[in-house]
């Protein structure tokens, strides 16, 4: 059969076929609007400094295991910064240890301890989540810390620690430059130009 034996085969088959209505859904009509709650918890959720915890959810976590390495980072960090992170060779200047302490209270704490870090002009941390392999169900700390440092966007990443450090029982994190650094990195450049 040639090509056009197979075209006016097809046309004579479809001779009775008449096209059908539009019946699509207009999809531009029911654009999604966020709710009030979603808002304000994405609101929250941009700074350390507005300081409401109930964005960073107890709910739910993708669990974990003990022994597993975490890793994070945002877009536009340098991946040199971050294998410094990693490999444990910014010193960091203070540590959390999260040991004892129930889900909510450490949420809490998490975020206390952040905001004080980003005021002193630390950038570097460690927090301490422990292993969790006694408990119930096994790493559950760590799994929401973990969650709960990339929903802060003043995280700009965490790595597990090093062995002597902590392990895969810790993290270092790294935080955004406070806004009287950046200034103040910003005025160094241009003295060095000018």
């Amino acid at each position: 059969m040639n090509g056009n034996n197979e075209f006016d085969l097809f046309r004579e088959m479809m001779s009775d076929v008449s096209p059908i209505k539009h019946d699509t859904v207009d999809c531009a009509a029911q654009s999604h609007k966020p709710t009030e709650a979603q808002l304000a918890r994405q609101l929250a959720a941009q700074t350390l400094s507005e300081g409401d915890p109930e964005y960073l959810s107890l709910d739910y976590a993708k669990m974990l295991k003990p022994d597993d390495i975490v890793a994070f980072k945002r877009p536009g960090v340098q991946d040199g910064v971050f294998r410094k992170l990693r490999l444990g060779k910014y010193e960091a200047h203070a540590r959390l240890d999260l040991h004892k302490f129930t889900l909510k209270d450490a949420r809490d704490e998490i975020l206390k301890f952040l905001k004080q870090c980003q005021r002193m002009d630390i950038r570097t941390v460690v927090i301490v989540h422990g292993k969790g392999e006694r408990s119930n169900p096994p790493a559950m700390m760590k799994s929401y810390v973990c969650q709960w440092l990339e929903q802060i966007t003043d995280v700009q990443c965490f790595h597990s620690a090093q062995r002597h450090q902590g392990g895969t029982g810790a993290v270092y994190a790294l935080l955004k430059k406070s806004q009287e650094k950046k200034l103040e990195t910003r005025e160094r450049h241009l003295a060095r130009r000018g």
